[in-house]
């Protein structure tokens, strides 16, 4: 167990290696990386601060000794400031952090807690009414976009009926103002867990040694749980692995939608005003923040699988 560990820790800090070497180079294939790093193409600058500039970034040295400075700040936590803002990248993504994190927490709770039962119920009672609504369910959640989601809900339950508040999120915590965004991010993410553990709910349903397990007179709910549900929880648990991730870095159009002050929110604009640091910190946090949960889902197929474990 601890060297399937430490082979994938290894294997996490190469991938993390390549993608701080990939913001990099494309850093440098724009041209001279100082425009990147001034509003309209450095207009307005003196030459003695566009020179400042240039050694600041290390550009007076050669290309690899400018990585190893640029990766050097980026480990001790100095990603530059935002060109906006004028305060540390690093601090204003922690600041846009916690209210992802909870978001993203409620969100996955609502896809989980849906998207697996109704998946395991439809599986069960294949062929019935309960299948139909199942399937229907994922259909609807998987064709019905998530922006459209989040405005007709704030139409019906804020503006007609008055019951959730329209969105952003207030300093106290509140769980009416989680209501509305987390059930519309896990929308999608729901109807994709329906389908894939009713899937593989299937397959395992028409196993030998389940057929075997009721041949020897096992209960039907522990032949559900312990044998067929267990076995086909490797597909989903990957799933759940990407949609936690996908939550905490991908929350745009839910965080625009709502005007949620979240990392997702965050990167929309740093886009939209040009922002390099903060777009080149944004996106080294996502790709940390997707190695780390892939680690974790990783350890949890080792104790799910002994197979896994053991190969």
């Amino acid at each position: 167990m601890s060297r399937f560990i430490i082979r994938r820790l290894f294997y996490m800090c190469v991938t993390m290696l390549m993608a701080t070497l990939l913001v990099f180079v494309l850093s440098r294939v724009v041209g001279d990386p100082r425009l990147l790093y001034v509003q309209e193409g450095g207009y307005g600058l003196s030459e003695e601060a566009w020179e400042a500039m240039g050694v600041k970034l290390h550009l007076d040295k050669p290309v690899v000794f400018q990585y190893g400075y640029w990766l050097g700040d980026a480990l001790t936590g100095d990603l530059g400031e935002s060109m906006l803002d004028r305060k540390p990248v690093v601090e204003i993504m922690l600041d846009a952090l916690p209210a992802t994190l909870q978001l993203a927490a409620f969100g996955w709770l609502f896809a989980t807690l849906v998207g697996i039962p109704l998946g395991v119920l439809s599986a069960v009672k294949r062929g019935s009414i309960w299948d139909y609504l199942g399937r229907g369910v994922a259909l609807m959640g998987q064709t019905l976009p998530v922006f459209w989601v989040g405005i007709m809900g704030i139409l019906i339950f804020s503006v007609q009926l008055g019951w959730l508040p329209t969105g952003t999120k207030p300093d106290y915590f509140s769980f009416k103002h989680f209501i509305m965004p987390a059930i519309t991010l896990g929308w999608f993410s729901a109807a994709g867990y329906l389908r894939l553990t009713r899937s593989a709910m299937l397959d395992v349903m028409d196993s030998e040694y389940i057929k075997l397990a009721r041949a020897k007179g096992v209960s039907e709910t522990w032949v559900l749980w312990k044998h067929a549900f267990r076995n086909a929880i490797i597909a989903p648990l990957t799933f759940s692995s990407l949609v936690l991730a996908g939550f905490i870095t991908g929350a745009i159009v839910t965080e625009t939608v709502f005007s949620w002050p979240g990392v997702g929110r965050l990167a929309f604009t740093s886009v939209d005003d040009n922002d390099f640091p903060l777009m080149v910190g944004l996106m080294l946090m996502f790709t940390l923040m997707f190695l780390v949960v892939n680690l974790v889902t990783d350890i949890l197929y080792a104790y799910v699988d002994p197979r896994i474990r053991f190969s």
